[in-house]
């Protein structure tokens, strides 16, 4: 892995590692084009940032520009009008993303979730073909609503239910947080298969925006992320029961939610790290000059978040090539130690990202904890802050923390 001024793309070497033998001349023109488009987007992103984190606003513009470099139906298969784009494509996105604004990162991630969950468990469904051809098509954005009442960040229960009659499906939620849901085309979101169902037994359901009402419950005036909009919502549905993605949602969890949730996460928090490292190289760059050559005090700081953020890096490729190895294999995808792997990975990313942040501001001094001036670090660590309680780290440690004694620890480091 290059250094952060490179500009690499994170899954430029699962690329080159799994591409069949001759492909690369056809994969990477695309690679360069979807490269230039996210930057496009980035820097209108880039430009905003600051207005919509002191105004905690949705970003308008960055989303606006991604719609027009077509980045939001990236996943959709070619052969419904999209670009068949992998998670990988996705995940140098975020990356991107995230190094310019990361409320745009988050809500870009967010949205291809959901886009994942429709590609790979709704095969078969013309309703959910029709609805990937739309989003290619318009552009359209999708939000999620997958949290609710007491159980807040657990997404494997459901407190709502769908309720089935002849005339179609409806469900009401109590949803804590669906962030950007006011400005989505459509949500995607969970609920028990029917009223008698228990809690964990769950489907996902699509609704667009002629389906629902929204009610607001509670606003959202917080540390960072404040352009995500993750107001609560009181969510009244209605549609008809090919809404339903076929597979249960225990299925699209396990397989795609959380593996695409903690890489996208992942590179969008590693985005945010990465550009407050180049914050802090500018500054020392910049003192280095005016002191003729003599680093300032806290240019120990920037080795320290460089080294930290090539760790992010690394852990977050790595995880990407194993998942895209075994994205057809879903024995491989339910097995423990990939789930435990995979949710580990948010917990570190999330823990080396605030680690690379602090370092970025440690490196810049008085101007990097400043609200203002070119070398400000405060909006990138009040962002990356908010990955540690985005899925609580707690609650995640406590989920794995009886799995991980069934995991056997390998004799050698070369198992």
């Amino acid at each position: 892995m290059r250094l952060v001024e490179t500009h690499h793309d994170i899954a430029a070497d699962i690329r080159h590692v799994s591409s069949p033998t001759g492909a690369a001349a056809q994969i990477f023109p695309f690679t360069r084009d979807l490269k230039r488009r996210a930057q496009a987007a980035a820097a209108v992103a880039a430009g905003h940032a600051d207005a919509v984190d002191a105004e905690a606003r949705f970003p308008h513009e960055a989303i606006a520009a991604a719609r027009a470099q077509r980045l939001l139906g990236i996943l959709v298969p070619t052969e419904l009008g999209g670009e068949g784009a992998s998670i990988s494509d996705v995940v140098d996105v975020c990356y991107a993303l995230g190094r310019a604004c990361g409320s745009s990162a988050m809500i870009y991630a967010m949205h291809q979730i959901m886009v994942a969950c429709l590609v790979r468990h709704a095969r078969g469904s013309a309703w959910h073909a029709e609805f990937l051809r739309r989003i290619a098509a318009e552009q359209l954005l999708l939000a999620s609503s997958t949290t609710e009442g007491q159980g807040g960040g657990d997404l494997r229960k459901s407190d709502c239910a769908v309720a089935a009659d002849r005339s179609g499906i409806a469900l009401t939620k109590s949803a804590t947080v669906i962030s950007y849901g006011a400005q989505a085309d459509a949500i995607v979101t969970t609920a028990r298969r029917s009223p008698d169902a228990p809690a964990t037994d769950q489907v996902l359901v699509a609704f667009v925006k002629d389906d629902y009402r929204l009610d607001r419950l509670s606003g959202w005036d917080t540390l960072g992320m404040r352009g995500t909009c993750s107001a609560g919502f009181t969510l009244d549905a209605e549609g008809g029961a090919e809404q339903i993605l076929p597979e249960p949602y225990q299925v699209i969890h396990a397989r795609t939610v959380m593996p695409v949730a903690h890489l996208t996460w992942s590179a969008v928090w590693a985005g945010i790290a990465a550009g407050a490292v180049e914050r802090a190289r500018r500054f020392v760059r910049h003192a280095a000059r005016k002191q003729k050559g003599e680093l300032p005090p806290g240019a120990a700081h920037l080795t320290r978040a460089s080294a930290t953020l090539q760790m992010l890096q690394a852990g977050i490729t790595g995880a990407l090539r194993r998942y895209e190895r075994i994205l057809d294999t879903p024995p491989a995808l339910e097995a423990l130690d990939f789930q435990t792997a995979l949710n580990l990975l948010k917990v570190n990313s999330s823990e080396l990202a605030i680690a690379v942040v602090t370092s970025a501001l440690q490196a810049c001094g008085l101007a990097g904890y400043r609200n203002d001036g070119e070398f400000s670090v405060a909006r990138p660590l009040r962002d990356a802050l908010s990955s540690s309680v985005m899925i609580n780290n707690d609650r995640i440690l406590g989920n794995v923390a009886s799995a991980t004694l069934l995991v056997e620890v390998p004799a050698l480091l070369t198992e």
